[in-house]
């Protein structure tokens, strides 16, 4: 057997380098892949369970987001910034309040030790190992030794692996113990953190015959177990451990799991999980979110009505009522709820923006004027949302406002990363906008920017 051609080994020498580099990668990789699930219940529910631990990290609740993403998987990650992103499908993994706390804590670690920007050294050292195991390959090849060349290649690539895999556990055990010191400052036990790492050990076992088969030594993270075990003492000797969690935090939380269900589970499953027997508020709730996927709105209706009827200014159920009346073709009838809505949530955006969209969709010339002043309200509080800018930009033009239906047009389209059809838009409400007005101002600042964005892709 004659030995590959050298530019074949320079290539899998290559592709196991990827290996080493994709870890780096998938940190970010998540957030463009997946879809970003706003609500404003989670939200307030994630905001209110993290705050006490943002500040015992030294940082400032209202100026880190927690993210949901609507992912099946257990996961969270951070990718940059003052930002935690979390999979839908840890909260549905979850038991309590204390164990999401856990693991916001630990992204926390992650965050003030400054990972993300650090993780760049690890790769570093394993590229150095890597291209000197291609160097010594190469001359390996050159003096005749085929073999011994592929030898000191994969070898290479795999010490790089095993120097980048390292530093990261290095890290993640760090953010483990920043979190128990977060944890312990915010007076909340670590409790939950131990218990989701359970929860991890026997995800773990469902892949694997047997514990003693996965090479710790090639793994992203530690263990659970390891963890479990390394934190344990700390964990037990904190005065918070027996501490127990606020009963009205948990009350949240299976609300919160329960329209996550409802939402993001094929409905069948969803109506298994929460069967007609059990007519507790969060079991309404999922079964209101899996009728109304499954195409079923009157059914919907019923499980919401009955959540009104037990409490009737909930903004979040009056939410729901809305949302489902709008989509099923009533906007009308969604106006009453949702107007409820808005005011017991103090103005939430999100639900605004709902608000909104239902005044739009009446066609009634009459709701136009409200629906723009509401519209403008959410996005000055909520710039985040296009299809709130979609819905204002809709309201601007019937109202025969051209030139600012233009602009809300020209956000939306900056913020979904269109340069080229924000900088036309921008341009557009320009032409029309007497010059030097906060309206100029911003379309001039939206066109800027976007130039700029394409320029930088041309170069």
């Amino acid at each position: 057997m004659r030995p590959a051609p050298l530019s074949l080994l320079l290539r899998r020498a290559a592709r196991a380098l990827l290996v080493a580099a994709l870890a780096l990668t998938m940190t970010a990789q998540p957030v463009m892949a997946q879809s970003i699930l706003r609500d404003a219940e989670t939200e307030a529910y994630l905001h209110e369970i993290a705050a006490p631990i943002i500040a015992a990290a030294g940082l400032q609740p209202n100026q880190l987001d927690i993210i949901l993403i609507g992912d099946k998987s257990i996961n969270a990650f951070v990718a940059g910034g003052q930002a935690v992103y979390i999979h839908s499908g840890l909260i549905e993994a979850a038991d309590n309040s204390n164990e999401i706390q856990g693991v916001i804590a630990h992204e926390l670690g992650h965050i003030t030790g400054g990972h993300v920007i650090t993780s760049g050294q690890g790769a570093k050292a394993a590229t150095g190992i890597s291209l000197l195991s291609l160097l010594l390959g190469a001359a390996a090849m050159a003096a005749g030794a085929g073999e011994a060349a592929m030898g000191v290649m994969m070898a290479g690539q795999q010490a790089a692996l095993g120097k980048f895999l390292a530093f990261n556990r290095v890290q993640e055990a760090s953010a483990d113990a920043a979190a128990i010191g977060f944890l312990d400052r915010a007076g909340i036990s670590g409790k939950g953190m131990l218990s989701f790492f359970l929860k991890m050990r026997k995800e773990e076992y469902r892949y694997i015959s047997s514990y003693s088969e996965i090479d710790p030594f090639m793994q992203t993270h530690p263990l659970s177990g390891d963890r479990e075990a390394a934190l344990s003492a700390d964990v037990l000797k904190s005065p918070n451990y027996n501490k127990k969690t606020d009963p009205a935090l948990d009350v949240k939380f299976k609300r919160i799991k329960a329209k996550l269900i409802g939402f993001m589970d094929d409905p069948t499953t969803a109506l298994r999980k929460y069967p007609e027997t059990d007519q507790s508020p969060s079991a309404h709730y999922a079964r209101a979110y899996a009728w109304h996927r499954g195409a079923y709105p009157d059914k919907a209706i019923e499980e919401v009505d009955k959540l009104v009827a037990s409490a009737p200014n909930d903004p979040y159920f009056r939410e729901l009522q809305g949302q489902i009346l709008l989509e099923s073709g009533k906007p009308k009838e969604a106006l009453a709820p949702l107007r409820i809505a808005v005011r017991g949530s103090r103005g939430t955006p999100l639900i605004a923006s709902l608000l909104g969209h239902a005044l739009v969709a009446t066609e009634d010339p009459a709701n136009l004027a409200e629906a723009r002043d509401v519209l403008k309200v959410a996005v000055a509080r909520d710039r985040d949302n296009p299809f709130a800018w979609y819905t204002l930009g809709m309201a601007y033009a019937r109202l025969g406002d051209e030139p600012r239906a233009q602009l809300a047009t020209a956000e939306r389209y900056a913020l979904i990363g269109d340069n080229r059809q924000a900088m036309a838009s921008a341009e557009a409400a320009m032409a029309r906008i007497p010059r030097g007005t906060p309206d100029y101002l911003r379309a001039e600042d939206i066109a800027l920017a976007a130039r700029g964005a394409a320029s930088d892709r041309r170069k």
